[in-house]
């Protein structure tokens, strides 16, 4: 499924072979090793909180335009924050996945993997995926919660027709022309998140306005000190 950053099926690259998704792990004769001190020591040293701050929406919806404003904002005020953006994952970690959903459910388990890791060493992790279904966005929800990390999913909504009308690289018109399958919004589901911590209407407001928005909100909930 495509995103802002066509990070599921925003491409007329064909798909590769079907990558099984990994729920059990096939490494053995491990074991965890802990750090010589905790998480709550290391926020208190770096005077900050680590979180993850998962953007999800359809393909043109302002996804990455939303989280490179809030990134440049956090930074310019002192906040080690990073941005994991779909299209650019894909150029490293990702390269060898296509876009069967296979392998788009395996893309969302590893950027959950990492955004986490970023997030565990106190750095605002913002992530700007389709992430189209509801069930990968939940287990990367899940595995934050077990590792006692915020999780903010912030919805990017707006209208297929104003996302159609926007389609900065063309992408929905080659949906429509069959060029690409299985487009999210044209012949693929989206399944919008029932309960986000944050509900931007993209269509209806500003970039500044959306990053103050979620400002407020991590500040309210005191995952943000400024």
């Amino acid at each position: 499924m495509p995103s802002d950053k066509a990070d599921a099926s925003s491409s007329s690259t064909p798909a590769a072979t079907d990558t099984p998704a990994v729920d059990t792990a096939k490494a053995t004769n491990i074991v965890w090793h802990d750090g010589a001190f905790t998480r709550t020591e290391r926020e208190e040293l770096l005077k900050q909180k680590g979180l993850t701050l998962w953007f999800t929406g359809l393909s043109a919806s302002g996804k990455s335009t939303l989280a490179s404003a809030l990134e440049q904002h956090l930074v310019h005020l002192g906040i080690s924050a990073y941005r994991l953006d779909g299209d650019n994952i894909r150029f490293g970690l990702n390269k060898n996945l296509g876009f069967s959903p296979a392998d788009r459910t395996e893309n969302i388990r590893r950027i959950g993997e990492v955004a986490k890791l970023f997030a565990d060493a106190t750095v605002v992790a913002l992530t700007s995926f389709i992430s189209p279904y509801r069930a990968d966005r939940d287990s990367v929800r899940a595995l934050h919660d077990v590792a006692g990390i915020p999780f903010v999913e912030v919805f990017v909504d707006v209208p297929v027709e104003v996302a159609e009308s926007r389609d900065p690289k063309g992408l929905y018109k080659k949906a429509r022309q069959g060029l690409i399958p299985e487009f999210t919004g044209i012949s693929a589901p989206y399944e919008a998140p029932e309960k986000p911590e944050i509900h931007i209407l993209n269509d209806k407001l500003s970039i500044e306005e959306g990053v103050q928005i979620i400002v407020r909100y991590l500040e309210e909930k005191k995952l943000l000190t400024i």
